[in-house]
């Protein structure tokens, strides 16, 4: 099993144990809690779907997306985490198979697109909070209490992994509850539903709108990678938990909406939030203060699953000599990253100033791009390393993982070109993750590890 030419380790001074201090690991249904909280977070977010498309086609795109977009990257995750099941994740698994420059760019897509994602979950925290009591709707009340909460999701991550894992699965029963209830109750036009005129089938957004969103609701699956070195036996736990963890959000996007398919409520009355009112249309007040709730605690599950991932993209660069060494601090006692946990925590407390929102083109190609290279980081492997053991593989061969990549590929090029209007700053989403990228390129060359590994004749950027 040989290495890249270009992949040299840490000089011995720098060199860190890889592996967190033995502790508690991580199983297969705590995997999948995390999961969930990493890629979705609860049944919110598909208002817009069923408004843009309507029930029939609103569901069908939330089958179909699983299909095209989610398990094919479950399968590329199962088969790299039962072959390297690295701390750092998709991370390790670039700068395996391409090298230190191409390993440096996942982590850097990752954490630039971190940026845009995590300051919107402390502001949806607040929306929520402020349903039910007005008073945190004040501005400077509201960002005290988003820092607040990142304290909160800090300590809980120092605590140790297994913490963060049993907040999700509580976390879970918690924000699934409401939508049960939902799901039991609308069938029979409980509530304020009885006395609703005939559905219409098609709402007032577009199709491709709705495509997008459901895009957005099933992203993140790489996310769960970057703590493989804290899962037990983690060649059979992936495998086995991001396919749950797929059948589990397919289930809580699509019954709820079913269930109110067989209401007449028009579906053009759905629009982003319009949860909470339903709730109270089937449920009356209590149903409605549950669902409010639960949004609040899928803000914090999300932010607090994700602080877990993000976090162990420093870990595992400083380990390799690509970060100074401090950020490969763990805890004495939980094993947790505290320096990684802390820096990033104090990054994004920085950005919710910033007003920033959920930004789907830079987001997307950001994300895509990083997707895209673990992608390619499967059939690299496939290639170079038929041997190494796989206890799971993706069928097919090697042009099985080839084919694996192109329904992502397609949608990701689809989704960038459809969304391209956005702006950050006053300039074109697109033009602004170029500039990002371009960014990652230079950055490389200011890391300790390319100092000592000068690039090979023609290596890019």
């Amino acid at each position: 099993m040989s290495a890249p030419a270009d992949w040299v380790s840490p000089s011995p001074e720098a060199a860190l144990p890889t592996k967190a201090p033995t502790v508690a690991r991580l199983r297969t249904w705590p995997l999948v809690a995390a999961t969930y909280f990493l890629v979705c977070g609860g049944t919110y977010g598909t208002e817009q779907i069923v408004g843009g498309a309507g029930y029939g086609v609103g569901i069908l795109i939330l089958l179909l997306t699983p299909v095209l977009w989610s398990l094919p990257a479950a399968l590329m995750i199962g088969e790299l985490a039962s072959m390297m099941p690295a701390e750092g994740g998709f991370y390790a698994w670039v700068r395996r198979a391409m090298g230190n420059f191409w390993g440096f760019q996942e982590a850097w897509l990752s954490l630039m697109a971190s940026i845009f994602d995590m300051a919107i979950y402390p502001t949806l925290f607040v929306i929520y909070l402020s349903r039910l009591f007005p008073w945190f709707a004040d501005e400077g009340r509201g960002v005290l209490v988003g820092v607040a909460m990142i304290a909160v999701c800090t300590a809980l991550n120092v605590a140790g992994i297994r913490v963060v894992a049993l907040t999700s699965e509580w976390f879970f029963f918690l924000i699934v509850s409401p939508f049960i209830a939902i799901a039991v109750l609308a069938p029979f036009k409980a509530g304020q539903l009885a006395a609703m005129p005939a559905a219409d089938g098609f709402g007032r957004v577009d199709l491709i709108g709705g495509i997008l969103i459901a895009m957005w609701n099933y992203m993140g699956w790489d996310n769960a990678s970057t703590i493989a070195a804290e899962v037990d036996r983690p060649q059979r736990t992936y495998p086995r938990a991001m396919l749950l963890a797929v059948s589990l959000v397919a289930l809580t996007y699509v019954i709820p909406v079913s269930a109110m398919w067989l209401t007449d409520l028009p579906a053009s009355a759905w629009e982003e939030g319009s949860w909470v009112a339903m709730a109270e249309m089937v449920g009356g007040p209590a149903l409605r203060v549950a669902l409010a709730l639960g949004g609040a605690i899928s803000a914090f599950g999300m932010f607090n699953a994700l602080v877990m991932s993000y976090s162990r993209l420093p870990l595992a660069m400083a380990q390799d000599g690509m970060l100074p060494r401090v950020f490969a601090r763990r805890h004495p006692r939980t094993g947790a990253p505290w320096v990684a946990i802390l820096a990033c925590s104090i990054g994004w407390a920085a950005c919710l100033g910033l007003g920033f929102e959920r930004l789907v083109t830079i987001d997307i190609l950001l994300y895509g791009l990083s997707l895209t290279l673990e992608f390619v980081a499967l059939v690299v492997l496939r290639i170079k390393e038929p041997t190494a053991p796989r206890p799971f593989r993706v069928p097919g061969g090697t042009l099985g993982t080839v084919l694996l990549g192109v329904p992502p590929a397609l949608l990701l090029g689809f989704s960038i070109v459809r969304s391209q209007r956005e702006e950050v700053f006053g300039i074109n989403g697109i033009v602004a993750g170029l500039l990002l990228i371009v960014a990652g390129c230079a950055a490389f060359w200011l890391t300790p590890i390319s100092r000592r590994a000068r690039p090979r004749h023609g290596e890019p950027c």
